[in-house]
């Protein structure tokens, strides 16, 4: 892996992760690990990891320091309901992991969910894991300039709301560019991503979408 490349600003660099993510698979397979199914980005019917406790889990918030509490292997899934809000669609669903959004202002929004990623992981420190992830997917990405972000952690609109933590590294629009942010999450114990990336026309939009996305979408632990 990578440093931050001297000079490189976080607007390029996070223009360069925005159109990596919106347009091509990132997916950094384990060479030892068998090859997966397609991960879905909306929920699927999970398996059952014995002594691994799903509820108690989703009852209580999830911090980046806090990621060992999940059981290896079994990946995190997203839940959304963005398609509900008025202007936005779907473009594509569980295509290899990956959902995509688009809203007639002219935002978009790709959500993925990836396996084996193990080469990136830094053992038991999710936030370091996430940081090698936004590496490798941009050596040039000054780090230091993440922030934390948050989504809904659990699907159970019916129980106290808590958070899940991740890293965001936020574009204002260049000359003839667009306005973006990337919100990321390498788990370390089960060796999976979540990462989402969402593109507007200027800054007003996008802080609309984000505020869709953080309130239309969930992670939920693996049961």
């Amino acid at each position: 892996m990578v440093g931050a490349v001297p000079g490189l600003g976080v607007v390029p660099a996070v223009a360069a992760l925005g159109a990596l993510l919106a347009g091509c698979s990132v997916n950094v397979p384990d060479p030892a690990a068998p090859k997966p199914s397609p991960s879905e980005s909306t929920l699927s019917t999970p398996t059952i990891t014995p002594g691994h406790d799903a509820e108690a889990l989703a009852a209580r918030d999830l911090p980046l320091d806090a990621g060992g509490t999940l059981a290896p292997g079994d990946p995190v899934l997203v839940s959304s309901r963005l398609e509900e809000a008025p202007g936005w669609s779907v473009v594509h669903s569980g295509l290899q992991g990956e959902t995509r959004y688009a809203k007639t202002d002219g935002c978009a929004v790709v959500v993925r969910v990836s396996v084996n990623q193990g080469p990136l992981v830094v053992p038991g420190d999710d936030a370091a894991s996430t940081k090698e992830l936004f590496r490798y997917v941009d050596p040039g990405i000054a780090v230091d300039k993440l922030t934390p972000a948050s989504l809904r952690w659990g699907q159970d609109s019916g129980k106290p709301e808590h958070s899940v933590e991740l890293l965001a590294l936020e574009s204002a629009p260049a000359s003839g560019g667009v306005a973006s942010v990337v919100l990321a999450r390498l788990f370390s114990s089960p060796a999976s991503s979540v990462y989402i990336s969402v593109a507007c026309p200027d800054s007003g939009t996008l802080a609309k979408a984000r505020a869709e996305v953080q309130s239309r979408l969930a992670v939920v632990p693996p049961a």
